[in-house]
């Protein structure tokens, strides 16, 4: 049995009377990008601070590759990579010059060094750039010579803080593909924090994390497919008096989200209709759609991450709505 890459058993953490994370089990298989969405504040980056062996939980264990991150954090930092929110560049040196330097604090001189650094610079698409100072570079330059800063030293596990925080949808796309090609040519495992439904629908495995607690966890689709073929949403003035009315009338289950009920029947098209007929009076507004991770974080989770929340709102309460 392969050893996983991440190991988290009943991690709870507590910062004073405040609790970040609430007794967290997750196993991460080497090579995969797994994804941890959730909104700031959901616990993604005390996690990742655990992982790093910047501190040891308050309760539970996390390993790195079977090596405990309290027992054991010297050598779980040489099997891990980091690449946070902010970038751990010097803005006054050369892409080289910085990733040089990089290289030397890992222990790597001379050959190794140098073809180390030129190897990266050219998978990474910045080998033009390496004569550069980083502060005349764009974002999503800074953004993949920072990836390549975190690669010097071939980590078996890459932790991805909001990578693409503050990007154009370009530059993030630009990223992402750079980023896939090295986990396919070096078979590095990608952790991945992020907010945002079109990084974590990228991942080979997302969990969801709320208020500190992993809620759910799977593979993307898989997550999707357990809400049905459609969905059912329900704008209202009184969700638990509509969902009650639903469940006790018509015997299916729902969910409240919001000011909105969720409702996964068989036959969503005639069951609107039906639904329509007995209690039309205190429906808003009503959508069926195709279950999409949004969905899936609103259903374990109540709300939407922040940059989200009001795209999937207008989406579930008025831009397709059924008569």
């Amino acid at each position: 049995m392969q050893t996983p890459a991440v190991d988290i058993e009943g991690v709870t953490h507590r910062y004073g009377g405040h609790v970040a994370l609430r007794d967290v089990s997750l196993q991460v298989p080497p090579g995969m990008l797994y994804g941890l969405l959730g909104p700031n504040g959901s616990g993604k980056t005390t996690l990742f601070r655990i992982l790093a062996t910047l501190m040891p939980p308050s309760e539970g264990r996390a390993q790195v590759f079977g090596l405990d991150t309290t027992q054991e954090p010297d050598t779980v930092r040489q099997r891990l990579g980091a690449v946070f929110q902010a970038e751990a560049l010097d803005e006054n040196l050369t892409v080289r010059e910085n990733l040089r330097f990089q290289a030397s604090l890992y222990g790597l001189h001379g050959a190794d060094r140098r073809n180390r650094v030129d190897a990266l610079l050219t998978r990474l698409n910045v080998a033009d750039r390496a004569g550069q100072a980083v502060s005349s570079l764009s974002g999503g330059l800074r953004r993949r010579v920072d990836l390549a800063r975190g690669l010097l030293h071939r980590p078996d596990l890459l932790l991805l803080d909001e990578p693409t925080s503050g990007l154009d949808p370009a530059a993030r796309r630009t990223f992402w593909a750079a980023a896939r090609r090295l986990q396919e040519a070096e078979g590095t495992t990608l952790l991945l924090a992020t907010h945002l439904m079109d990084e974590a629908a990228r991942c080979d495995r997302v969990g969801i994390l709320s208020n500190g607690a992993l809620v759910t966890d799977g593979a993307p689709d898989a997550l999707k497919a357990e809400l049905g073929n459609e969905t059912l949403w329900l704008d209202t003035e009184s969700p638990a008096a509509l969902s009650d009315r639903v469940e006790a009338q018509f015997g299916v289950s729902t969910q409240i989200v919001g000011s909105t009920v969720q409702v996964a029947p068989s036959d969503p098209p005639a069951f609107l209709s039906a639904l329509y007929e007995a209690v039309g009076d205190r429906i808003r507004s009503a959508t069926i759609r195709t279950p999409t991770l949004e969905d899936v974080f609103m259903v374990h989770a109540g709300t939407v991450p922040d940059s989200d929340q009001e795209r999937v709102l207008a989406q579930v309460t008025g831009a397709q709505d059924q008569d």
